[in-house]
C-alpha cells in the first residue's frame, strides 16, 4: 500500500516537471531518477541510479545532469510550489546553509579544498549553498545555488573548460542566500522567520536588507561580533557576560534524540531607536554542562515577540544538510552554473560590498 502510494504521488510530481524537459528521452529519465531519489539506496550517484533503473551504464543519468537541455529553474519553481502546498504555513520558516559534495577531482565546477560542513573539515569539495523550508507539517529544500569560490571566478580558462559561462561572477555565500530569499518572496511562499548560521549573520548587510523587507531573523553570529548599544558599539560576548544570573532562564530547544534539548537562554535589546512595532535583540544559549559554551544570536522582528519562539528559531544547519545530495533540484545548481549567469540581484536586493 505505502509503495502504491509513494509511486502515484512520484507520477504527480512527474507530470508536474515533465513539461521542461524538450524531448522524450530526458522526460522519462528524469521518472527513472526520482524513483531513485526515494529507494533508499545507500549510496546515490550516477551509477547507483542507473541500476536502480536497470541500465547497463550511467551515461543516461549523466546525460540528464550534465548535457540534456532543459528548464533547470523551472524545475526549482515547480518544486517549490509543490512543497509549499504540502508543508506551507504562515509560521513557517527559511533556512539558509551550505554543504559540501565530496570530490576526488579538480574539475567538477568550483571544485576546491575548502570547509566542507558535512565532513566538518577542509576538503576537496564542491560547495552548495541551500534554502530550506519548515512548517510544523514537514521540511524540505525550495532552491540552491552553487558556490563558486573567487579562485574560479578569476580563472576564465577553467571555468570555460568546466562549461561554466563567461558571465557568472563571484557571489559570497550570504549574497546567495539573498538572491534566493528574494525568489521566495516573489513567489508568494508562506512564511514568519528566516534563520542561518554565523556565515550568513555576520553579513551585517544582509541583516540590514531582511529589515529593509521587514523579514523577521534568528541568525547566529560570532562572540567578536559587535552590537549597537546606547553607549556605542559592544562586543556580543561582553554584553552577554554583563547580564546578572537572573536574565538566565532553562527554555527546551526542541524535542532531541536523547529527550529536550534544554539550555540556559538569554535576551538583551540592542539598537536603540527601534522602528514602530518591531525590535532588536541579542540571544544567548549557554550549555547547561559547560557554562563556558556560549552561542549568540542577532534578532529582529516583532516587539513583543517571545524569547521561548526565537529559543526554538536557532539555526538547525541540519535541516538543509541533512536532504539528500542528489535532489533534482539541487544538482542542477550545477548546471545552472554552466549554462548561464544565475541571479545574482533579484527586484529589490541590496547589492553586498565587495
Amino acid at each position: 500500500m505505502v509503495v502504491e502510494l509513494v509511486a502515484a504521488e512520484l507520477d504527480r510530481v512527474h507530470e508536474r516537471v515533465a513539461g521542461r524537459f524538450g524531448r522524450a528521452e530526458p522526460r522519462a529519465r528524469v521518472r527513472e531518477y526520482l524513483c531513485g531519489l526515494v529507494a533508499g539506496l545507500e549510496r546515490k550517484n550516477g551509477w547507483t541510479l542507473a541500476e536502480h533503473a536497470g541500465a547497463v551504464s550511467p551515461d543516461g543519468m549523466q546525460r540528464l545532469l550534465r548535457r540534456a537541455k532543459w528548464d533547470v529553474d523551472g524545475v526549482r519553481d515547480d518544486l517549490r510550489a509543490y512543497v509549499i502546498e504540502q508543508l506551507g504555513d504562515p509560521d513557517g520558516v527559511l533556512i539558509a546553509d551550505d554543504t559540501g559534495f565530496l570530490k576526488k577531482g579538480t574539475r567538477s565546477a568550483g571544485v576546491q579544498r575548502q570547509y566542507s560542513g558535512t565532513a566538518g573539515r577542509t576538503e576537496n569539495c564542491q560547495v552548495g549553498v541551500l534554502l530550506a523550508y519548515a512548517s510544523a507539517r514537514g521540511h524540505a529544500l525550495i532552491d540552491r545555488e552553487l558556490y563558486l569560490p573567487r579562485s574560479w571566478a578569476q580563472d576564465p580558462e577553467r571555468c570555460r573548460a568546466a562549461g561554466i559561462s563567461q558571465d557568472v561572477e563571484f557571489a559570497t555565500k550570504p549574497a546567495q542566500a539573498q538572491a534566493m530569499i528574494a525568489r521566495a518572496v516573489a513567489a508568494g511562499v508562506p512564511f514568519a522567520w528566516f534563520t542561518a548560521d554565523e556565515t550568513y549573520g555576520q553579513a551585517k548587510w544582509l541583516q540590514a536588507w531582511l529589515e529593509e523587507h521587514d523579514i523577521w531573523y534568528v541568525m547566529a553570529i560570532r562572540c567578536s561580533d559587535t552590537l549597537t548599544m546606547p553607549e556605542g558599539q559592544r562586543r556580543a560576548d561582553a554584553l552577554v557576560a554583563a547580564l546578572p544570573s537572573r536574565c538566565w532562564q532553562t527554555i527546551s530547544a526542541g524535542a532531541g534524540a536523547h529527550g529536550p534539548r534544554e539550555y540556559h537562554w538569554a535576551r538583551l535589546p540592542v539598537r536603540p531607536g527601534w522602528q514602530r512595532g518591531r525590535g532588536h535583540w541579542l540571544l544567548a544559549r549557554r550549555s547547561l554542562a559547560d557554562p563556558g559554551e556560549i552561542a549568540y544570536y542577532a534578532c529582529y522582528g516583532p516587539r513583543r515577540s517571545v524569547s521561548t519562539a526565537m529559543c526554538r528559531l536557532r539555526p538547525p544547519s541540519f535541516l538543509a544538510a541533512s536532504q539528500p545530495r542528489v535532489a533534482l533540484g539541487t544538482v542542477s545548481a550545477a548546471r545552472t552554473a554552466g549554462n548561464r549567469s544565475p541571479p545574482r540581484s533579484a527586484p529589490g536586493c541590496a547589492r553586498p560590498p565587495p
